[in-house]
């Protein structure tokens, strides 16, 4: 017969139970000040509802109405040093840490509001409408909150999407070696994300200060936590990580302030992350003015019983208890809360003169212009010393010497580490194998032990890590995914988050990383790693992409792309160029022109547009077909950086074009470039624009039918002959 024996989880799981007698023990400094902020957010909710109801917030209104203990006791022991963010229904606890940042000593009942108390309300009101005086410039809306300076980092729209970035946060603490921590905030949805339990696994692995802070409110709209998952105490997700857990009454902010000092003397001092679970209800729909009720998924007694254990009203029958206050001195502290926010809302209202009586509108001159739409997807071209600056093409022999291209990528890396003690790589194997994968991290483990980060296969998690690393700013992440193919599994991280990050927040701050993609057409991987990502990553606002055809195009490109404040992606292909030995610069730390691309033939027939180990074939493919092309390699391909100079000048001159490019049709980088050719250049153009791609399916991993899947020389030299005519 085997032997069964019953395992135990390497960690604890807590309920954890507030008491009369620690509301008794308590400060009644704390008691006064938990119940102001509840009753001002719950003002505040209150009044976002009321212009919801009025169709001045544009989207939707994730009201947090009874569950204001939850972000009150947890943000209650955070320092402006402590990062947050959280998801859609985020304005709690994105007041409850911007009023702590503005009222380090407290709440009293009956003191008058301060100016700065009254800037976060009106502030965070002005955006949540959608106006230029919000934190993110009317960008962000009810979603997006963020003051980057008290470490409220942002909220979210996509469910755990977040969750991933506070990692980053946590790392970036712990590189700098203090005992900051990082928050994250979700719910019960979001904790069947994939990307969440990633974090929740490179947390524990890498013993991150970070807390899970989960909001488990029982509805991700109206489904209900036990129709989603088979445990409904979500906290045990901590456990299957090795992850300290706790569960606690999220209507009692006293309980949720304890079990956060409790869990911040664990996370502070080094023994990695934990787990919060705050059981607690949101008493409207997913968002509006209406409660569940009102779309049949929930019973209005069910409703009723909830707001029996109303927050607000249980700290205040403690304070009332305790002869803190009385019922005069609260009911005088709910009026003057609804009192502020009325006020608030006549600064960013006014009556509608086309509506009927009563009838508001938002003050038209709040909006912001037009023209703020496109400002901040990315930053500015730094300046540059201008001795750095070199053309790729001005080397003297003397200058180069003969290198393989995967070991000038690990040469080049290990420049950069050695004069910026802020950048990290991270990835999978890169700490292993000589170099991870192919070698392009080769020596860096070893001389920069710390600050080469070998990750579990989790691309969202890790990449996720890196944007967040990115937005706090201290560090500069360079995250390598081992083929590109796998910017699909971490695509939420790159598209929704990363890519877009400064924008949504309002353009103010960088977001400074470098993404390395291995493109491994003709390794024989097959479909699933053979992708060249150009085409999709074109399509997302936000980064930036180079494409080096040479080693000495591969040092200029990343020395600039580094000095950015932009998130780069840079191509980096596996068969074609890792393995190609030639001419390698000798000196490590020139930059390439920002934006600009480089004529590899001129020519007079026909310009041919390409990049990657496409450029040489381009050039074979001329000599071959004698026809006189000219050969722009693009360096930049993301539409922001790409040199119309160049490419203007060169239509104009042969008055055709072929763009060359090796991947196949559905994610070709050619279609965009092909039509904005035509648009801008059609006067100019005597044919159509040529396309060289490969064909509709991935290649596959049959020699023969993955040779004929990708585009080459002899393909080229088809469509020069083509418009020869």
């Amino acid at each position: 017969m085997p032997t069964i024996e019953p395992l135990q989880p390497s960690a604890a799981w807590n309920q954890f139970t507030a008491e009369q007698a620690d509301w008794d023990a308590a400060d009644p400094a704390l008691l006064e000040t938990m119940t102001v902020q509840m009753h001002l957010i719950r003002a505040f909710e209150e009044q976002v509802l009321e212009l919801a109801g009025q169709k001045l917030i544009n989207g939707p209104a994730h009201s947090s109405i009874g569950q204001e203990a939850g972000a009150v006791g947890s943000a209650l022991p955070l320092t402006t040093a402590d990062q947050i963010n959280g998801s859609h229904r985020g304005h709690h606890q994105f007041l409850a840490k911007a009023l702590n940042a503005v009222a380090p000593d407290g709440f009293r009942l009956g003191a008058d509001w301060t100016p700065d108390v009254v800037t976060v309300l009106y502030r965070t009101l002005a955006e949540i409408a959608g106006l230029s005086d919000g934190y993110c410039h009317g960008r962000g809306g009810s979603m997006h909150l963020q003051w980057k300076e008290i470490g409220a980092m942002g909220t979210n729209a996509i469910v755990g999407g977040a969750v991933p970035f506070a990692t980053g946060f946590a790392k970036a603490h712990q590189l700098a070696g203090t005992d900051a921590v990082a928050v994250t905030y979700f719910g019960d949805g979001a904790s069947n994300i994939g990307s969440t339990l990633e974090a929740l696994n490179i947390a524990a692995a890498w013993k991150l200060p970070i807390v899970f802070f989960i909001e488990n409110n029982h509805y991700a709209v109206s489904t209900t936590d036990d129709e989603s998952t088979a445990d409904a105490r979500l906290s045990v997700r901590g456990l299957g990580f090795g992850i300290p857990s706790w569960r606690v009454d999220g209507q009692d902010a006293l309980a949720v302030k304890l079990v956060m000092d409790e869990v911040l003397a664990h996370v502070r001092t080094g023994q990695g992350p934990a787990v919060v679970e705050a059981d607690t209800y949101r008493y409207f729909h997913q968002n509006g003015p209406f409660p569940g009720s009102a779309f049949g998924y929930r019973s209005k007694e069910e409703e009723a019983s909830w707001r029996d254990r109303d927050p607000l009203q249980m700290a205040e029958r403690h304070l009332e208890r305790l002869d803190i206050a009385d019922r005069e001195q609260l009911d005088a502290l709910r009026r003057g809360c609804k009192q502020l926010m009325r006020e608030l809302a006549g600064r960013i209202t006014e009556p509608d003169p086309a509506g009927r009586p009563g009838q508001l509108r938002i003050r038209p001159e709040l909006w912001p212009p037009a023209s703020f739409i496109d400002v901040g997807i990315r930053g500015d071209w730094p300046e540059i010393d201008p001795a750095r600056v070199r053309t790729g093409l001005d080397f003297a022999a003397d200058e180069l010497a003969t290198a393989r291209f995967v070991d000038v990528i690990a040469a080049v890396m290990h420049r950069r580490m050695e004069t910026d003690d802020r950048v990290l790589v991270l990835g999978e194997d890169v700490h292993k194998l000589n170099g991870g994968s192919r070698g392009a991290t080769k020596g860096l483990p070893q001389d920069f032990p710390g600050r080469v980060l070998g990750t579990p296969i989790a691309e969202a998690g890790f990449t996720g890590l890196g944007g967040g690393i990115a937005l706090d700013g201290r560090f500069y992440p360079v995250v390598e995914l081992m083929y590109a193919d796998f910017i699909w599994v971490a695509a939420d991280q790159i598209f929704n988050q990363i890519g877009r990050a400064r924008h949504m927040f309002g353009g103010d701050h960088d977001m400074a990383m470098l993404m390395r993609l291995k493109i491994g057409t003709t390794t024989g991987y097959g479909s699933q790693h053979s992708m060249d990502p150009a085409g999709v990553l074109s399509t997302s606002v936000g980064w930036r992409i180079i494409a080096p055809s040479s080693a000495v195009d591969y040092v200029g490109l990343l020395n600039a792309a580094m000095l950015t404040g932009d998130p780069v992606a840079v191509l980096e292909h596996d068969a074609d160029l890792y393995k190609l030995e030639g001419p390698a610069p000798t000196d490590l730390d020139y930059v390439l022109p920002f934006g600009k691309a480089a004529v590899r033939r001129e020519g007079s027939e026909v310009t041919l547009i390409s990049y990657l180990s496409m450029v040489q074939r381009c050039l074979d493919a001329v000599e071959q077909s004698g026809v006189d092309g000219e050969v722009i390699d693009l360096r930049w391909l993301d539409r922001a950086s790409i040199d119309w100079d160049t490419i203007t000048e060169s239509v104009q001159k042969t008055n055709r074009v072929v763009i060359v490019e090796q991947g196949a049709q559905g994610t070709s980088y050619g279609g965009w470039l092909a039509g904005e050719i035509g648009r801008r250049l059609f006067d100019w153009l005597d044919a159509p624009v040529l396309r060289v791609q490969g064909g509709e399916a991935a290649p596959s991993i049959s020699k023969a039918l993955e040779t004929a899947a990708n585009a080459n020389t002899d393909d080229i030299v088809a469509a020069l002959n083509e418009l020869k005519g």
